[in-house]
């Protein structure tokens, strides 16, 4: 059976940005603010090197209802035991994903249309991830930015849970849930700043307030 899983603050670990502190002691002082899911996306590493990443961050997040998410990786989640996988529209379908992961694991999916929102389907994928909102450079070549009335059209147009991505900072927590997302998942606004704790509590601060109106 699946856990249950909160979008609110989704924190999407960057190597680079993450040289200051550690992408375990991001994630930990993070969670410690507030970040409800946390990803582990790391391109350039193998995937012993994603699973060994895994299990220390999944050790740091015992005993919290944190979500662990692996980006891309389906060898890497499954043998690290994570809580969900998120795929991109060019990595695996989700229905072969789900058929990898089976029935338990959380199946995030990228969309940056309406009709890739459209044809989600609530069977097999759990929530999904829209944007980029803006441009970032935290992933070069990703599709052509949204702007906020892109990413409620989407929104709307998805059947499952929807986080927003993509160049969102503090300042955009009240935009994000105007637009009907049901989260906001943010890189560089945690990573790499001096005080992820502080970071992260600030954005929760915000989220808050923009979902109490």
């Amino acid at each position: 059976m699946r856990k249950p899983f909160d979008l609110s603050l989704y924190l999407v670990l960057d190597p680079e940005l993450c040289q200051r502190h550690s992408m375990l002691e991001t994630a930990r002082e993070a969670v410690a603010g507030g970040a409800t899911m946390v990803q582990v996306r790391h391109k350039q590493a193998s995937t012993a090197e994603r699973i060994a990443l895994a299990r220390t961050i999944k050790d740091v997040l015992r005993g919290t209802t944190v979500t662990l998410v692996m980006n891309d990786d389906i060898e890497a989640a499954l043998a690290a035991g994570v809580d969900a996988l998120h795929i991109g529209q060019d990595d695996l379908s989700p229905a072969l994903a789900r058929e990898r992961i089976g029935p338990d694991m959380i199946l995030g999916l990228s969309v940056n249309s309406e009709g890739a929102a459209r044809a989600v389907d609530p069977m097999r994928v759990d929530y999904v991830g829209v944007g980029p909102v803006f441009a970032t450079p935290t992933k070069p070549d990703h599709a052509v930015p949204l702007g906020w009335d892109g990413l409620a059209r989407v929104v709307a147009a998805c059947p499952v849970p929807t986080v927003a991505i993509g160049g969102l900072k503090q300042a955009h927590a009240s935009e994000v849930f105007a637009a009907g997302a049901d989260g906001m998942a943010v890189v560089s606004a945690i990573c790499g700043t001096p005080d992820p704790r502080a970071a992260s509590q600030a954005l929760w601060e915000r989220i808050c307030r923009a979902r109490a109106g």
